[in-house]
């Protein structure tokens, strides 16, 4: 029997999320037969790992040091092979600039934006609405707001909470659309309609606050090129296992059918909410076939 610890919660703005996914994932592979130890990770993981001894880890953890490379990093050194993407995949995504860029060279659509510092917004910098301000390393919507044409602020008014850099991004209209890819594979894509003025930390994690629709509502021709897209992205980022693409899809005026790359997410929710289970199970593999394989497909990069 396959002994798999869990790795959730941690430290960062997404611990709540992070343990939910966990326990649920923890549930999902006791059912399916594996020996399973939930682990709260705290800053002594590595004696914890070492004591129980596990033969993979399911990483969980969301948003910093979960996500960003640190605790990939942590198990190739211990040489316990773990669910997800590397190091360098891992550090790629979070990095909000450097994916652009990634993602830019390879050919995809990126929204046009700029790095500020908390010291050029100080001294009256600014940006033409509308816009999005993004931290460059965060998740989940953590940080993230957005100014409309009409909304009588500036860049100024808007509250500094992560970090001394932060992302602008010009405001791309249209529908959210998401991808999930596994392996080689991308499964399908949801549309996302929320219910209020985006798809927030909030929308994402609490019943009733947004619309899912799966498969999302696109011409063949879109949903085939969303796929490919999300696809490319994995790719272009060296993901592997599980990861989830988020895109704009401009329906309107001169960008009408354009897809916009917001962001890959290289550990995906794996909450009741969550969308690649939803994705998973639209294409007919239950949450316990997923965990499962998710699990059979943990190595170290190594």
């Amino acid at each position: 029997m396959k002994h798999v610890a869990v790795l959730m919660g941690g430290w960062s703005a997404e611990r709540e999320v992070s343990m939910d996914s966990g326990l649920a994932c923890s549930e999902a592979l006791k059912a399916c037969g594996y020996e399973v130890s939930p682990v709260d990770v705290g800053r002594d993981i590595a004696e914890t790992l070492a004591r129980i001894r596990p033969d993979v880890c399911f990483n969980a953890l969301h948003g910093r040091y979960g996500e960003d490379g640190f605790i990939q990093g942590l198990l190739e050194v211990m040489g316990i092979p773990y669910t997800h993407s590397g190091v360098l995949a891992s550090a790629l995504a979070m990095d909000k600039p450097v994916a652009k860029t990634l993602f830019e060279a390879a050919g995809m659509r990126c929204a046009d934006g700029k790095i500020f510092t908390r010291q050029e917004i100080q001294n009256g910098a600014d940006f033409p609405k509308p816009f999005v301000i993004k931290p460059l390393n965060e998740g989940s919507s953590v940080g993230v707001t957005i100014v409309l044409e009409n909304d009588n602020i500036s860049l100024g008014d808007i509250p500094w909470v992560f970090g001394e850099k932060v992302l602008i991004e010009s405001y791309i209209p249209g529908r959210e659309i998401q991808v999930a890819v596994m392996g080689d594979t991308a499964l399908g894509a949801v549309e996302i309609r929320p219910l209020g003025r985006f798809y927030d930390y909030e929308a994402k994690y609490t019943s009733g606050k947004a619309d899912h629709l799966m498969p999302a509502p696109l011409s063949s021709e879109d949903y085939a090129e969303a796929l490919r897209l999300a696809k490319l992205a994995h790719d272009t980022l060296g993901c592997r296992g599980v990861s989830r693409s988020d895109f704009r899809f401009d329906d309107t005026g001169e960008g009408a059918g354009k897809f916009y790359i917001l962001e890959t997410n290289t550990q995906p929710g794996m909450t009741e909410l969550s969308l690649v289970p939803e994705i998973a199970g639209h294409s007919g593999m239950s949450f316990e076939d997923l965990v499962r394989w998710i699990v059979e497909d943990a190595s170290c990069d190594r």
